[in-house]
């Protein structure tokens, strides 16, 4: 892989994404919840240390001050682990965010099981389901490090509440711009007849590998970058799974209330006769292990979407 496109985590394009807009809107502010190193907003720290607030270990604290200093005419970004701002927080998120539709951006890092060895204490796999079920709330799940600085940007000129997903784990660069992303909007990475992948955050890349061993079979899969799960883009989705008759979404969370279920119902709603499943966290939660053992222990593997692939494909 070249320079220019080596691997990087989204939380790596999130903090200079944040740092890069520190300057060009005073309105911004940062909080965080004690891991600005981990989350990188210290990079915000480092450009605008006064606009910076550590709120320590409570995640509910600072929630609500980011829903006070929006309410003041300040655009907050907060982060902590995914885990935490959704799960510690949502009271906070849904009563003083989400139901005055203030101006707060919730930048959640370490989200789904590549977290890793902190194990499923730490490991998110509900907090798009969470989010997704919030009025007011968009939901951002990026797949890259482009894709995430473009997410960073969107959210920051747009007036309500915002949820970005982000991971800890590297990706591969997969736009070399990002003029093709639009709010709101699917992307098609790769064009297919046969089936769609549809996917977000990191599992984007391991559907275009999947997609690759699959060409090689001589199916040609489309991979579809579902990077705005709210509003999530129907009239994509539909028109693509129509035109290929099978599906499969991937994702690094659960397949209730994700990407899967999200999908899911638009089919059920607008589509006839369409092969489809959906692979990601069966209904459990994570655990401790090295990123790249629990991506295959959940079967989050370029292998093992190909070989679900051809399952969906003999019901066609």
């Amino acid at each position: 892989m070249s320079e220019e496109k080596k691997s990087i985590a989204t939380r790596e394009a999130y903090g200079k994404a944040l740092a890069a807009l520190a300057a060009a809107d005073p309105k911004i502010v940062v909080l965080d919840a004690d891991l600005s190193k981990s989350t990188k907003t210290a990079e915000f720290q480092a450009v605008a240390p006064e606009r910076f607030f550590n709120a320590g270990i409570a995640e509910q604290n600072m929630l609500g001050v980011a829903a006070g200093l929006a309410a003041a005419g300040k655009m907050p970004f907060a982060s902590s682990f995914a885990v935490f701002a959704t799960g510690r927080a949502f009271e906070q998120i849904r009563n003083s965010i989400a139901y005055p539709r203030l101006n707060v951006k919730i930048a959640a890092t370490h989200a789904g099981v590549t977290v890793g060895e902190d194990g499923g204490s730490h490991q998110s796999v509900a907090d798009l389901a969470v989010m997704r079920a919030l009025p007011n709330m968009t939901v951002l799940c990026p797949a890259d490090g482009p894709s995430a600085a473009w997410a960073v940007r969107q959210a920051a000129a747009y007036d309500g509440p915002v949820y970005i997903r982000l991971g800890r784990l590297a990706t591969p660069q997969l736009y070399d711009n990002t003029d093709q992303l639009k709010w709101g909007k699917g992307s098609l990475l790769r064009p297919g007849k046969d089936i769609v992948f549809f996917c977000c955050g990191m599992t984007v890349a391991i559907c275009l590998e999947a997609a690759e061993l699959l060409k090689n079979e001589g199916v040609a899969a489309a991979v579809a970058d579902i990077h705005t799960l709210k509003p999530l883009d129907g009239k994509f989705i539909s028109e693509l799974a129509t035109r290929c008759g099978a599906a499969l979404t991937v994702e690094e969370h659960s397949i209730i209330g994700g990407l899967g279920s999200a999908v899911a119902e638009v089919l059920a709603e607008y589509c006839d006769k369409i092969a489809f499943s959906r692979l990601g966290i069966n209904d459990e939660f994570g655990q401790s292990g090295s990123p790249q053992a629990l991506l295959k222990h959940y079967g989050l593997t370029a292998e093992n979407i190909a070989n679900n692939a051809k399952r969906i494909l003999a019901r066609k």
